[in-house]
């Protein structure tokens, strides 16, 4: 066995890579960028080396730095995580030369999957079942007309090398194709260094559920489940679960057989994840084999008790894995929310920034996998993840409840999050039912996020926590700590909603709250300073966010930010006949909706333009995002340039 690995990445893989090393015994060096100096990662790892500067391509992706990190330290083997080097051919050849060890298949077997193209050659060879398509690269755009007319709309465009939904783009028409080429080529230039571009038919109301396999050097190849992926955005995975609501046994063992047939084609040894495209009747099909361990593994090892990356040591040690096919077992359910720094009521645009305070959850079932603390910087250079939060129960249903009431716990402040939006998606009936499919966001999130609506229960608890928050600070702040009992709480933004409140303290040690002639009592040891408001109403466990400021409380749950102001009687009365302000019009400006690089500007000044048509592109963390038109009109002027850095809300363009 190893007595040192290397981590050739960096956030929340690079820290669950080394917790599993250090509880085999084995010493780990973490590598850095500038950026990354004072990461997680590097505080955990047993040594670290420095490899350059911020950006990934000075750094995570250097080859040869990370190959001298290892001669440097004596790492006798590197683990490559996922993302930057992973799936690198070049990358476990230089290895191989160095005489250090690759945890991951051999090259060839990377080679051979790594391209999406010749990698449906070899998965129809092994007998693999797979999507319709045109079968080489599409040099152009004429080409891409002529097949996507031939195989028929609608149809997926892929960067051949890609992977992560960069690359990817849905055409329903000639037009979307024609664009969609375009935005596809770049973004795959951009991500891979590689603009080579491949079309398939896009199947219609699919699912996304992938194989997980795991082979050895003893030829041994045995498969751990499915995962459902369905839930995504852009392409990008959002929510995954294991085993799939939707698959029964024979389909399981079915694609597990051939996606154990494609890795024995290619001699595979170590951890890979077979991808296949589901239709409503349970047919599915190729998509791609990824040579590397999957962000979302930890659901896999929740419901079959095993370690995948101590599997993946021991496999590049050359031990056999420690159990056949038969002995495999899937127990209960898991499911994993993917928590990153972006913004969904602006677009999902990534959020840069300082954690000032980061409280995960905890309790039975609940896991977080992560590669920050409370004052880690998420950085523009990198995935804006902040953490992955899995549940785990003896039914789907309890690991749904567990994630619900995490999510609701999941404090994080300095940056925006899409907490709120994980909790919208588990709450709705649709993933209750497991009733999904890769169109569950767009056609439940038709108009995009704009927060939950809660239901008048949902509402009426929150006043009464806010009024239970509010009574206590109140008391705190009085030299005699009693606190006056009748209060009333404004409810959303202005006009606000005047909810009157009566609050007392029981001799029990309850709080009374007394709303719209209903009582309830609040067990609850929250203080004022406190995020997490944690306690009991009547007989029901209840978990709510607070922030504070002055009168004022954000108060979050379910998906929901609701302010609340929470003021004396005689201030609520004469709050009700204050005059309510208008936002200023902004509408007849183009404004950037996120930090990011002007890639181009399509429009001139005087030009007439249509609703929808493309006005600008801009580029953040390696996504282009085509911006267009709201109305018709007319450009009046142009306000920044191809190739110029932009701040969030800043003017592009004004129209007349």
């Amino acid at each position: 066995m190893f007595k040192k690995i290397l981590i050739a990445n960096r956030g929340e893989i690079a820290c669950r890579v080394i917790r599993t090393a250090r509880a085999m015994g084995i010493k780990t060096v973490a590598v850095y960028s500038e950026a990354d100096a004072v990461a997680l990662h590097v505080m955990m790892a047993d040594e670290a080396v420095a490899i350059g500067g911020s950006a990934a391509a000075d750094s995570y992706l250097r080859a040869d730095r990370i190959v001298e990190a290892c001669k440097q330290t004596g790492a006798e083997a590197v683990h490559p995580g996922y993302g930057f080097l992973s799936e690198r051919q070049a990358f476990a050849q230089a290895l191989e030369e160095a005489g250090i060890a690759f945890i991951g298949p051999k090259r060839h077997a990377i080679a051979a999957m790594g391209d999406k193209i010749e990698s449906k050659k070899l998965a129809a060879k092994a007998g693999v079942t797979t999507v319709p398509g045109f079968p080489d690269v599409i040099p152009d755009v004429a080409k891409a007309l002529t097949v996507a007319h031939d195989i028929g709309y609608p149809v997926m465009i892929k960067a051949s090398a890609g992977g992560g939904g960069k690359g990817m783009r849905l055409a329903n028409n000639d037009a979307e194709l024609e664009e969609g080429f375009r935005s596809a080529s770049n973004e795959a230039r951009a991500s891979f260094g590689d603009d080579r571009i491949l079309i398939e038919k896009a199947i219609v109301e699919p699912r996304h559920i992938e194989i997980q396999v795991m082979g050895d050097s003893h030829g041994n190849v045995i498969f751990l489940g499915e995962r459902e992926c369905s839930i995504q955005r852009r392409h990008q995975k959002v929510i995954e679960e294991a085993p799939s609501p939707f698959l029964d046994l024979a389909t399981r063992a079915a694609m597990g057989a051939q996606a154990v047939a494609l890795a024995k084609a290619v001699d595979y040894q170590s951890a890979g994840t077979v991808e296949f495209i589901v239709d409503r009747d349970r047919n599915f099909y190729f998509l791609e084999m990824n040579t590397r361990l999957q962000v979302e593994h930890p659901v896999t090892e929740l419901v079959t008790g095993l370690d995948l990356v101590e599997m993946m040591i021991r496999v590049a040690a050359g031990e056999k894995l420690p159990l056949t096919q038969e002995q495999v077992t899937l127990t209960g359910s898991a499911i994993e929310a993917r928590v990153y720094a972006e913004d969904p009521l602006r677009g999902f645009l990534p959020s840069i920034g300082r954690l000032s305070r980061y409280r995960p959850p905890t309790g039975e079932g609940v896991r977080v996998d992560t590669g920050v603390y409370e004052g880690s910087e998420i950085s523009m250079f990198y995935d804006p993840m902040i953490a992955k939060l899995i549940t785990y129960g003896p039914t789907r249903a309890q690991a749904t409840k567990r994630m619900a009431d995490a999510l609701d716990a999941f404090a994080i402040r300095g940056v925006n999050h899409n907490i709120g939006f994980l909790s919208a998606i588990i709450r709705k009936q649709r993933f209750l039912d497991g009733r999904l499919s890769t169109d569950f966001i767009p056609a439940e999130f038709p108009d995009g996020f704009h927060g939950t609506e809660l239901p008048q229960d949902e509402l009426d608890l929150l006043v009464t926590v806010a009024a239970v928050a509010h009574a206590r600070a109140a008391a705190r702040d009085r030299s005699d700590h009693k606190a006056q009992p009748e209060w009333t709480v404004l409810v959303g933004p202005a006009p606000r909603l005047a909810r009157p409140v009566e609050v007392m303290l029981d001799s029990d040690g309850s709080v009374v709250v007394s709303l719209d002639g209903k009582v309830r009592k609040v067990w609850t040891s929250w203080q004022p300073g406190q995020v997490l408001f944690e306690g009991q109403v009547d007989d029901a466990p209840v978990t709510v966010q607070l922030d504070r400021k002055g009168v004022t409380w954000h108060v979050h749950r379910a998906g929901a930010v609701i302010e609340m102001r929470v003021v004396t009687r005689a201030t609520g009365e004469l709050a009700a006949l204050m005059p309510v302000k208008i936002p200023p019009d902004m509408s007849k400006y183009l404004l950037s909706p996120m930090p990011g690089l002007l890639v181009s500007v399509a429009v001139k000044e005087g030009q007439t333009v249509k609703s929808g048509e493309e006005l600008a592109v801009v580029e953040a963390m390696k996504m282009e995002n085509v911006l267009r038109a709201e109305r018709d009109g007319t450009v009046a002027k142009i306000a920044a340039e191809a190739g110029q850095s932009l701040s969030v809300d800043q003017v592009i363009l004004e129209f007349a």
